[in-house]
């Protein structure tokens, strides 16, 4: 009987992308011995962080809930990839046959504002909104979804608080009917809108770009931007936005053992969203599973279905969009949206947790 050998697969990253190749590896490619390493212990749904802010509801699971049976969890930063080994802060590290990057994206708020984008700002924020007095000014930097979603979530969970949303063009990712419906959902939840640029927040003061200046109590910061440094440490070829560079099939253009996935990978055609991160995750392991068999990788392209946000706990508006992510008119709303939004969130966790999309 032939023995086949152990495969080691390392897994960077406990995010949609990770959490879904962990366990698509573990399903498809029997021999192979699945380690997925994290900061943290926790699977965090990021679509869920202006509820974690808001305390409406908890944005984090176990991994170890989320893993299938056999696949380890290593808690810890890794500090590089290279030479076919994951190395941790600590010194220790991993070998691997196959590795998958999938660190997802950072923050870089501006000094005096706290970001939602991020399990730990998050906490913070849920902290410190939470000893906020009525009365109390909060406000969100960021016009796009995750702005709007904060926004809303606080306002519908603490009312007796002015929130106010500030961004170069609030809901701009949104056109016709679906963007007037947007800033009236605000409108209706009493949150103002200012079409602004923050250029300096600190001493409960925010300046904007136009010379005004506006008091606030709490100032969140609700922009994405830039991803994790993990790909330009371990030497590997990074876009401008220090995305790891990628051929068609989602391997590393350096390295033919490491794939990148999800946000810190530089495919054509991708914004950062979490709905590609498992779509990504998925045709990487396919493709991994593929070259195991001696077969040809496939090329992956970015499919796009709709833009959807929250208006708090009873609206939400989605527009429809072609496979490019350019917007159609038809879009949806209500208490419809948020059956809709509600269901792809609940899609993206289950996705995670057993290894299946496309």
């Amino acid at each position: 009987m032939r023995v086949i050998p152990e495969m080691k697969v390392v897994v960077v990253g406990a995010g949609y992308a990770g959490m879904l190749a962990a366990n698509r590896v573990a399903r498809k490619v029997r021999a192979a011995e699945v380690t997925v390493v994290n900061p943290r212990p926790d699977f965090v749904e990021r679509v869920r962080l202006h509820q974690q802010v808001a305390g409406t509801a908890v944005a984090a699971t176990p991994i170890a809930a989320m893993l299938r049976t056999g696949v380890a969890l290593r808690v810890g930063a890794v500090d590089r990839i290279a030479d076919g080994r994951v190395v941790l802060g600590d010194g220790t590290s991993l070998s691997f046959d196959w590795a998958f990057l999938a660190v997802g994206s950072t923050v870089r708020p501006l000094p005096g504002t706290v970001p939602v984008g991020t399990w730990e700002g998050a906490e913070r924020a849920r902290a410190l909104l939470a000893s906020l007095t009525p009365g109390s000014t909060v406000t969100v930097v960021g016009g796009g979804a995750t702005g709007i979603e904060t926004a809303a979530e606080v306002a519908g969970a603490r009312p007796d608080l002015t929130v106010r949303i500030v961004g170069p063009a609030v809901a701009d990712g949104f056109t016709g009917r679906a963007y007037r419906k947007v800033r009236a959902g605000l409108e209706r939840l009493r949150v103002e809108i200012t079409d602004d640029s923050v250029t300096a927040a600190a001493d409960g003061v925010v300046h904007l770009r136009s010379g005004v200046s506006l008091i606030s109590d709490l100032t969140l910061w609700a922009i994405v931007s830039g991803v994790p440094d993990l790909a330009t440490r371990s030497g590997l070829t990074v876009d401008g936005d220090g995305r790891a560079v990628v051929e068609a099939s989602l391997r590393s253009v350096d390295d033919e053992r490491i794939f990148a996935v999800g946000d810190c990978a530089a495919v054509p055609g991708a914004r950062f969203a979490c709905a590609l991160a498992g779509p990504q995750a998925a045709h990487a392991v396919d493709n991994v599973a593929r070259l195991i068999a001696g077969r040809t990788p496939t090329p992956y392209t970015p499919r796009y279905i709709a833009r959807a946000v929250t208006l708090g706990r009873d609206n939400a508006v989605g527009q429809f969009t072609r496979r490019d992510d350019t917007l159609r008119r038809a879009h949806v709303s209500g208490r419809t949206g948020v059956v809709i939004k509600e269901l792809a969130s609940r899609g993206g966790k289950y996705g995670a947790r057993t290894g299946t999309g496309a």
